[in-house]
């Protein structure tokens, strides 16, 4: 066997390997940090794409009320407070951002129609056109096509009666399969890391530190 034919071997076989991890995680991935609850909830946004190919929840409990978790998600944008994820990562790939460690209050007037982009200006994907604001509740992003919205990312926060919240992350989508399956995993890893990013940092504003409960 030639060299080339055992790397050859090497690398098919380490795509099946990742084919089938994929396949096995999606439903961990596709829930994490979810309820059996709060899957089943209708959340703002839902009604814009009623009928997806893939619906994907995530959360997290923060320790911190609405008021002080919504204004992180307000400034989120490669132009802005940057997505709260893996500045190392998103380094890597040319989105180049600043995360920011504090609300700016020139980006708090989000408003409807305005767009939140994931990486700087002229590079990367299409910017999320925001489609609703429910201060301090929810806020609903996604994409169009011909006025048909084709997917939503809906943040919705949810108080509990300790003091606490649920950030919630939900996607509904129509873009399934081929690409959008291939970086499935990377886009759970940046998504679970903007939430934490958000908690840390919602955390800090609310004065919560371990142990100060």
């Amino acid at each position: 066997m030639t060299a080339i034919l055992r790397i050859l071997i090497v690398l098919a076989a380490l795509v099946v390997l990742l084919v089938l991890g994929t396949i096995l995680l999606t439903p961990w991935m596709d829930r994490w940090g979810t309820t059996d609850e709060e899957i089943a909830a209708s959340y703002p946004g839902d009604e814009l794409v009623p009928t997806p190919a893939g619906i994907v929840n995530r959360a997290i409990t923060i320790q911190a009320a609405p008021e002080q978790i919504y204004p992180w998600i307000v400034q989120l944008g490669a132009d802005k407070g940057g997505m709260y994820s893996y500045t190392w990562l998103e380094n890597l790939i040319g989105c180049h951002q600043t995360n920011a460690d504090r609300i700016h209050p020139e980006w708090q007037d989000l408003q409807a129609g305005g767009l939140v982009r994931m990486c700087p200006e002229g590079f990367g994907p299409i910017p999320f056109t925001v489609a609703l604001l429910d201060p301090p509740h929810a806020i609903v992003m996604g994409h169009q096509d011909n006025g048909n919205w084709t997917d939503t990312w809906q943040f919705v926060i949810e108080p509990a009666n300790d003091g606490s919240s649920r950030l919630i992350l939900r996607t509904h989508t129509n873009l399934t399969g081929g690409i959008w399956s291939a970086i499935h995993p990377a886009i759970f890893m940046m998504e679970r890391g903007m939430l934490r990013g958000i908690m840390k940092r919602a955390e800090a504003l609310a004065g919560h530190r371990p142990g100060s409960d």
